[in-house]
Parts: C-alpha cells; structure tokens; sequence
C-alpha cells in the first residue's frame, strides 16, 4: 500500500506501468515463442508480441525506471511523483505527460496504454488500497493491458497489497532482476545491463566504505496529520537502503506490512540512534521539505531523551529515497553519509544513473 499521508503531505502515489507479469527473484522466465515474449512477473505471466510502445508509468519509482532505460518517448502519460526526480531525469520528465494524481481507471485506459508500470501495488487492488485503483491486473490483461509491479513490492496474489508482500522479494538483487526483464520487454538489453552495473558498483563501494563500521540504529518515521505515528517495518524496501548504507532498522521486526502504526512509547522502547523523516508527496519537494518534520520531531518533549533526538541525529529523508527502483545507488550513498560521515563523504553521492 502506497498511501500513508506523512506529516505535513497528503498519501503517496505515484505509480509506473509497463504491464509485463513476474514480481518474485529468480522466479522470471523468458519465453520467445510464436513471435511473443512471455516474462513472469508477482506470479503472473506477461507477454508482449513486441516492445510496448504506449507506457503508463505510475509513482515515482516507476517513471524514473522508464527514463533510466530510455523509453520516455514510449510513456503516454505519467502520474503522481513523491519528489523531484534525480537529475539525470529532470528533462525528460519536463518533456513527459504528468499527472499529480492517479487517474481513474477511466481516464487511464482513455491514454490507450499497452502496458502499464506500477511502483506501487494497491493500484491493482480492487479498492485501490487508499488510492486510485485501475483495477487486477488479470482485468487489464482482459483489455489487451499488460502491467508490472516493481518486485520487491509483489504481493502473494493478484488484487492484494502490502499486507500480502512476500519479505524474500524486499532485495537489491529483485531490482536487478526486474531491469533485465524490462531489457527483455522494451528491447533495451544493454542500456539494462549498463544501469545494474553502474548500481551494482556504486553499492558495492559504500559497502567496502563502511564494511567493519558500527551499525547504528535506524528508525524512518512517518508523521501522520491526524497526529499518529508510523514506521518503516522490515518488508519496506528502506530496510533494505538501510542495510546497505550500514546501519540497521530499529523495527525490522515489523513485518505484517510496509508501514506499521507505533506510539511514542515504543519509539521511545527502541531508542533509534538515527531517525529519518519520510517526506512526500509533491513533484517539487527535496530533502529540505522536510525541515518541518525534523522539527516536529526535535521539539516532542516526549523523544527528548531518544538518542537521535538528543545526538542531533534526526534528518530529513524523502520517501522517494526509500523506494525500490533506479535511486537505490543514490539513496544509499546519501544515507551511508550521514550514518558515516567519517568513511562516506557527502560529496561523494551520487546523482544517479550516468
């Protein structure tokens, strides 16, 4: 489920479609049979007769994905960014149809889509789990629509959501996996194999940066209007940028979803060395959005005796950043800086894929 309204934004959505059909690692398979191409995708097999040429991309994670591997002539329209998009994608974007909200599943097959890329699943639920729905993915197929879900997100059927995210599938590794199927797909092989190596190395060297370095304690903290808290749990792919930037989520315990509902006094329980905010949801915002957050954080009398409260340790992070897609490298250079900025200096982050 994408929507969670983190203080002070309204619930997240942006989505990415490119219809195809496997979301589990190691689980796609390539078909080329009777001119077709079929790749499995979440359980489900997604066949193209050709490359798409009509994209829907939907959320953050999808649409940078797209411009990454070269297909933004192909999108026909893309729709709700949590941030702004990384550098190298800015002018694409600027030149791409958007949306600041989902479409209803009207208006998306109005776009006449062939394919449809999602970095969210709730848009395939039938309620559309807090945002817009476009309804299952077996009744897009019905349409001759075919559609992804970014992997690490894949549910354990079709028509469900977060509740139902298998942990196995909340890796690097699955990005990796869905990049070589979108190569397959879209007929861009070696642009795939040029972000995966660009990805793979810019982690790996973070990785040797902090190998042997204490693993602080993580929290990502969602700030909800209504005065609520919630976190990150293990199966939200920021335990995975985490890991990675080394430290450890403070609630990867957490697993019965992507964002947990808490109280002060369990925050208070753990006692996360660092906290991050999770600011969304606006194509204009950056980190420094989320000021306010970090604020409202700080100044809780109640987390004054929390150690990232009381170490200056509480930054501004954006919920694009902690998102499975083509800004894993990016976000998890930006995060190692700040858990280590001794061995990974801020300088070195990088903007995202070249």
């Amino acid at each position: 489920m994408h929507s969670f309204s983190p203080f002070p934004s309204a619930s997240i959505v942006a989505v990415v479609v490119l219809v195809l059909a496997g979301c589990a690692a190691g689980d796609s398979s390539e078909d080329v049979a009777a001119g077709g191409t079929t790749v499995s995708n979440c359980g489900i097999d997604v066949t193209v007769d050709g490359p798409p040429e009509r994209v829907y991309a939907a959320y953050q994670p999808a649409i940078e994905i797209a411009h990454a591997l070269g297909i933004s002539d192909r999108l026909v329209e893309t729709a709700f960014l949590d941030a702004q998009v990384l550098p190298d994608y800015a002018e694409a974007q600027d030149h791409a149809a958007y949306v600041e909200r989902l479409p209803s599943r009207e208006a998306l097959l109005a776009t006449g889509p062939d394919f449809v890329l999602s970095g969210y699943n709730n848009v395939f639920t039938e309620d559309g789990a807090g945002d817009t729905s476009f309804g299952t993915r077996a009744g897009l197929a019905e349409v001759g629509i075919q559609s992804w879900i970014l992997s690490p997100l894949c549910p354990s059927a079709d028509g469900l959501s977060d509740e139902a995210i298998d942990p196995a599938t909340v890796r690097v590794d699955t990005i990796f996996d869905d990049l070589r199927d979108f190569g397959t797909l879209f007929g861009v092989e070696e642009r795939a194999e040029e972000i995966i190596a660009d990805q793979r190395t810019r982690i790996e060297a973070v990785g040797t940066a902090v190998a042997g370095a204490p693993r602080p304690s993580v929290a990502i903290v969602l700030l909800d209007e209504g005065g609520g808290i919630r976190v990150a749990g293990g199966v939200d792919f920021g335990t995975q940028i985490i890991e990675h930037a080394g430290g450890v989520n403070a609630f990867e315990d957490l697993t019965e979803r992507r964002h947990v509902e808490i109280d002060l006094e369990e925050l208070m329980r753990r006692d996360p060395d660092v906290i991050l905010t999770s600011t969304c949801c606006d194509a204009s915002y950056t980190r420094e959005d989320g000021a306010e957050e970090v604020r409202s954080i700080v100044e809780n009398p109640a987390l004054a005796g929390v150690a990232a409260v009381r170490d200056d340790a509480v930054y501004p992070f954006l919920f694009a950043d902690r998102a499975a897609g083509v800004r894993a490298a990016h976000a998890i250079e930006l995060l190692a800086s700040l858990l280590h900025p001794d061995l990974v200096e801020p300088g070195q982050v990088g903007s995202g894929t070249e």
